[in-house]
């Protein structure tokens, strides 16, 4: 959602960041997807910036590099893949979508990356596709929404969950590719929205369901025990952790003291999980008190910049970061150096820029 605050310009920018929750919506379907649900979205403020930004890649170049962001990772937007119930059409989006996506960056890789999109519904196939985006195209990871929609066979709506132990074979491609998953947030859907959103429409997205729905599904994955039997998969989550951080002690204590009692298969705390599988982005979230408690917390080592662009503005991040009185090796490795690591960056636009100029 966009920034309703006014922030005062950096007198000395950072060049080199990094960005990697900035979103994309394939022309051929603005109609089908998130055009129909702006409104959950979209502040109407920024409406015709999101409108030309979300499919027009050229937008964010110029807002990048008039805010010091040197290298923008692209995404496809919410619900996207994931929000197609059909299996052979999800895969075929996803496909479309990354041939697109690699056609709109292929001419300017100094300062543009992509996220592949798969469909979850088969996790072989998944994998396929996660493959060629990363061996072939260039990608650097990988993005899914939330849960998968799909259909039972008596055809009524459900949603897929990737802590399951059939997508085993998703993790252990994506550990192997050595490559990071970003969990995006999804609108609430079927029982969900019956049950917590039919009466109360305003806590919908950024505001609420976002943030639950994903931290609860990474609790599934830690608590299930998928990191305990892939080890090196690294998984991002934007928006500063949505609200992870916040609950970790009381999580942690619970965890340890009642339910490895009861048979819980995760074999390490959840701050080792933090610590070795998880990453948190400042993407849509630019607080300086919230910034400051997550690096207490879980140290700047883990925490990447990001903008959440064309829902955000560049500007305001730009704006927010550049300012902020953290101390510059801190400043440093959550603007570029950690996500230059993470994602295996090498010489892009301003990426070895000093601090100051």
């Amino acid at each position: 959602m966009a920034a309703r605050f006014s922030m005062t310009p950096s007198i000395m920018p950072m060049r080199g960041k990094v960005a990697l929750e900035e979103a994309f919506q394939p022309p051929w379907e603005m109609d089908n997807h998130t055009g129909n649900n702006m409104g959950l979205y979209v502040t109407p403020e920024r409406e015709p910036e999101y409108e030309s930004g979300i499919v027009n890649i050229q937008d964010r170049v110029r807002e990048a590099r008039a805010t010091g962001v040197g290298y923008t990772i692209c995404s496809l937007t919410v619900p996207g893949v994931q929000g197609e119930t059909d299996p052979a059409k999800a895969e075929a989006f996803a496909f479309k979508s990354n041939d697109w996506i690699y056609n709109q960056i292929k001419d300017n890789r100094d300062e543009l990356g992509a996220f592949a999109a798969v469909s979850m519904h088969n996790p072989q196939q998944a994998v396929v596709e996660m493959r060629r985006a990363i061996k072939e195209l260039g990608f650097h990871g990988v993005m899914v929404n939330n849960w998968q929609h799909a259909l039972k066979p008596n055809g009524e709506r459900t949603l897929l969950l990737y802590d399951a132990p059939e997508y085993d074979v998703f993790w252990a491609a994506l550990q192997e590719l050595d490559v990071p998953l970003y969990i995006h947030p999804a609108a609430p859907e079927a029982q969900i929205f019956e049950l917590l959103y039919k009466n109360r429409p305003y806590l919908q997205g950024p505001p609420q369901s976002f943030a639950i729905d994903v931290s609860t599904h990474v609790l599934g994955l830690i608590t299930n025990g998928v990191f305990d039997r892939f080890p090196r998969v690294q998984v991002i989550l934007g928006h500063m952790g949505e609200r992870l951080p916040y609950d970790l002690d009381r999580t942690h204590r619970w965890l340890e003291t009642v339910e490895k009692s009861r048979g819980m298969v995760a074999q390490k705390t959840i701050y080792e999980y933090f610590k070795n599988n998880i990453w948190l982005t400042t993407a849509g979230q630019f607080s300086t008190a919230v910034l400051n408690f997550c690096i207490n917390l879980v140290g700047a080592d883990r925490i990447l910049y990001s903008v959440d662009y064309p829902y955000e503005c560049y500007q305001d991040a730009s704006n927010w970061f550049d300012n902020v009185n953290i101390n510059t090796r801190d400043k440093l490795k959550i603007g570029r150096e950690n996500a230059k690591s993470l994602l295996k960056l090498h010489d892009y636009k301003d990426s070895n820029a000093p601090y100051f100029q």
